[in-house]
């Protein structure tokens, strides 16, 4: 099972449209993916009512776990993803 830990760089943290990207992603990965915060549950990650309901803030380390073929090359892009300000993302 690939893990791997990260900061959410979103100013909202994960609510609303960044929780909606990431879960779109992890779901686009064709792979089991599960997020968590510290000391929590895990939860399915293609889930962006379950992502949002962890209530996550800005700057709050999560845990991602993935299993199958090309788990870690999938989490290093969803760490990529959170660590960035999805906020931002498609704005001008």
């Amino acid at each position: 099972m690939a893990q791997r830990t990260v900061a959410v760089g979103s100013q909202v943290g994960l609510h609303a449209r960044p929780a909606k990207l990431f879960a779109q992603a992890a779901a686009a990965s064709g792979l089991p993916v599960r997020i968590a915060r510290a000391g929590g549950p895990d939860v399915d990650a293609s889930s962006i009512l379950r992502v949002m309901a962890l209530g996550v803030k800005q700057g709050e380390e999560v845990t991602l776990t993935a299993e199958g073929d090309g788990a870690d090359d999938a989490l290093d892009s969803l760490v990529a993803l959170l660590a960035a300000d999805l906020d931002a993302v498609g704005q001008a």
